[in-house]
């Protein structure tokens, strides 16, 4: 069975809390190895997220703000990340970043929170999990500005859905690539040849879930479990056994949450 892992899922939303422990016997079951679920609010992450990491020794954490709450946690600093981030269970900074097509909050504090996390994932080494929605270049800029102002951080374009001038951007500042199941609609052939021409140690699979369900569970609550199902689309459009393309996969994911203790076997 190819070992996997879901490098970002949302186990403490409600569409989980009625079956968790089943939720996360499905994903074993279907080769997982290790989880992390995202932070999306860091004044509910000490009640919610992080005590599903401390109960499960395969499911890690991130502590941060998405950028929809950005204006509602301004009063968290990157010192307060650093802080959180401390504990054993924590792996990643974020998710934090840009999203313009919902505008939940202003732009200026979505950039303000961003660049927060970028300083605590570059205090910390810990990766950072960016959201990037409708908003490239803004994206873009802020890496750029960051990493050749301030010095380079470990980083990854999550639920990647961007152009291919943003995923050769993160690339070329260290960053890594990471795909949903939006890879594996069919209508996503534009994505799927983004992903053919990365550099393959720069590609990172995940769910999102609950969101994002790929083929055949596409319109169904998501699950970490369903990775495998975008692995083998990804594997197949790029021409390996879904076994190497696991490996690979789970590889990088290693290398960049380095926190992370490596499975057995």
């Amino acid at each position: 069975m190819p070992i996997l892992v879901d490098s970002h899922c949302h186990l403490d939303f409600p569409d989980f809390e009625p079956e968790l422990d089943a939720v996360i016997a499905r994903a074993r079951a279907a080769g997982l190895v290790r989880m992390v679920t995202i932070s999306t609010r860091v004044h509910q992450f000490s009640r919610r997220v992080l005590p599903i990491a401390e109960a499960h020794d395969d499911v890690f954490c991130s502590v941060g703000t998405h950028p929809h709450h950005a204006h509602t946690e301004l009063d968290v600093s990157a010192d307060d990340l650093v802080r959180l981030s401390e504990h054993p269970c924590v792996v990643a900074i974020g998710e934090a970043g840009l999203d313009y097509h919902y505008d939940n909050s202003p732009r200026a504090a979505q950039a303000e929170g961003f660049r927060r996390h970028i300083a605590a994932a570059r205090a910390t080494g810990l990766p950072l999990v960016i959201h990037a929605r409708e908003a490239d270049d803004d994206i873009a800029a802020i890496l750029t500005e960051e990493t050749e102002g301030q010095g380079a951080f470990p980083f990854v374009l999550h639920c990647f859905s961007s152009g291919r001038a943003l995923a050769e951007t993160g690339v070329r500042l260290g960053g890594y690539v990471s795909f949903s199941g939006i890879a594996a609609f069919k209508r996503s052939d534009d994505l799927r040849a983004i992903a053919a021409d990365l550099p393959r140690d720069r590609i990172l699979v995940e769910t999102d879930a609950p969101y994002l369900a790929p083929p055949p569970h596409r319109g169904k609550r998501n699950e970490p479990a369903f990775v495998a199902q975008t692995a083998q689309v990804l594997a197949d459009h790029l021409g390996e056994p879904l076994e190497a393309f696991a490996a690979r996969t789970t590889e990088n994911f290693y290398r960049l949450f380095s926190k992370v203790s490596r499975h057995d076997g």
